[in-house]
Formats: structure tokens, sequence, C-alpha cells
């Protein structure tokens, strides 16, 4: 059996075929005891979350009523009774949240390493995994969910530079510039869309990014460019300058590169994909 968190809660057989889940209740209990594969979830927490602060007057009761319930879909053995709680019976890599932190870990290591292929290889398979926005069935989603999107971003990051390091700056620069729209106090990820510019030939228009970017940090912060966006200028001042198009300004209409696709896709399509959001 494998659990999919990162968009709507969903329990899949070995075959990939879906299992029929209940209502709200009871995905958010199977996204809850998800979050922690193996591991005994108390009671508590479980009421806490499952009933978003507002728990039933026969808590306990309820609460195994819905385990019950659960058991029922996902047959006997996939949720564990024990002293003060229950238990998902499930590695990590059963659960696409925990599997997409393994193979973005390590597809970051990899970039780190200098081995630019295997990097994009992991990440585009950690990214595909995404489906929509995580903890979907959640109560209280906020939190956790924004953690996870962090790391999305971070695995997207990683993704485009190894695109970069392989020659395909062209290829990256219309998701790097919707990420950079969404994302304008992110100084690295503006730098790497600088480069891409660069790597890609296209000077000018690096130039007039760098522009841009230190304009919104003046007037959102107060502050200047970091050292790594200056020095990175001071870089671009020291190459020819190719022609500015007349649309440059827009990020959104000046990348190359075809419409989005759904939220599900992550291999350089769309760029909103928290496959990818995920989520």
């Amino acid at each position: 059996m494998r659990y999919c968190i990162l968009g709507t809660t969903r329990a899949l057989r070995d075959d990939g075929t879906a299992v029929p889940l209940g209502g709200a209740r009871l995905r958010a209990l199977l996204t809850v005891l998800a979050l922690h594969p193996g591991r005994t979830v108390p009671a508590g927490v479980l009421v806490d979350e499952v009933w978003d602060g507002d728990p039933p007057a026969d808590a306990p009761g309820a609460l195994q009523a819905l385990v019950g319930r659960l058991r029922r879909a996902l047959g006997r053995s996939a949720v564990e009774s024990v002293e003060g709680g229950y238990r998902l019976a499930a590695g990590a890599d059963a659960v696409d949240l925990h599997r997409f932190e393994r193979l973005a870990g390590e597809g970051s290591r990899a970039l780190e390493q200098g081995d630019a292929g295997k990097a994009l290889t992991l990440l585009d398979e950690a990214l595909a995994l995404w489906a929509g926005p995580p903890l979907a069935d959640l109560p209280d989603r906020a939190v956790p969910a924004t953690r996870q999107e962090s790391r999305r971003l971070g695995a997207r990051r990683a993704r485009l530079e190894a695109m970069r390091l392989l020659g395909r700056a062209d290829d990256a620069l219309w998701e790097l510039a919707a990420l950079c729209a969404a994302h304008p106090l992110d100084e690295p990820l503006q730098a790497l869309r600088i480069r891409a510019l660069r790597d890609a030939g296209r000077t000018a228009e690096a130039l007039a990014a760098y522009e841009e970017v230190r304009a919104v940090l003046s007037e959102r912060l107060g502050t200047d460019p970091g050292p790594e966006l200056r020095g990175l200028y001071g870089e671009l001042l020291h190459q020819e300058p190719g022609p500015v198009p007349a649309a440059y300004g827009d990020p959104r209409r000046e990348a190359p590169g075809p419409a989005p696709a759904a939220y599900g896709s992550d291999r350089g399509r769309e760029p909103g994909r928290e496959p990818g959001s995920a989520a």
C-alpha cells in the first residue's frame, strides 16, 4: 500500500488503484498517521488534528470508531493499536511526502558534489510526486503545509540549477521567470535566473533583471542586493550585452516556453506545480 498526502489524501494498492475512502475526517485521520509512518501517534494528537480543536463529547470512542472505519477501508493490519495511540504500518518510502524528502535530499547532495545529471534525475522524480497542495485534507494545515511548500521551492531551485549546469539554461528560463515573479525577495532564486539569462547569451536581459531586483529590494526592504547578486552584477558588466526585447519588464511574458500545465507537472513545463502543489 502507498499513501499520498501531497495533494488530496489517497491510499493506493500495489497495482496503483485507489482505495475508496470515506469523508473528510477519515482522510484527515489517514493524513496525520501518514505524516508519521511506522511511529506511534498519541490518541490526543489524533483527536486534536482530526477534529481541529473541537472534539466530540466522547472523543476516545469517536476516534476508535474512526480508526475502525479506516481499517475496513485499508485492511485491519494497516493501522496498529499501540499503547496510548495508533500507528500506520508503513515505511517512510510508502508515503509520497517522505519519499519526496529523501529524493530531494539525495538530488541536492548530488548537485553539491558536481553530478548535475544525477541531481536532475532525482529531483525530477521527487517533484513528480506532487499532485496538489500538500496536506490538503488536514483541517489545520497552514504551518506544516508552508514548511513543505518551502522544501518544494528548494527542490525546484536545485533542479533548475542542475538544468543550467547541464547547458539547458534556455529550457529553465520560463519557470525561473514565473518563480522569481512569485518570490521577488528570494535573492538566491533571483541570482539563479540572472545566471541562466547570462548562460543563454542574454546579457542585457540579465543586467536589466539585476536592476529590477535591486529596485524591489530597495523599495520593499530598504536594502541593497547581497554579495552574491553584487558579485554577479560585476561579472555581467564585463560581458557584451545583447538587445533587450521590447516586452522586457513582465517576466511572465518575457521568458520562452509553453503555457503552464496542471498543478501536477514540474518538468519545466509549468511554474506553479508546487507535479510541481505537493504541492
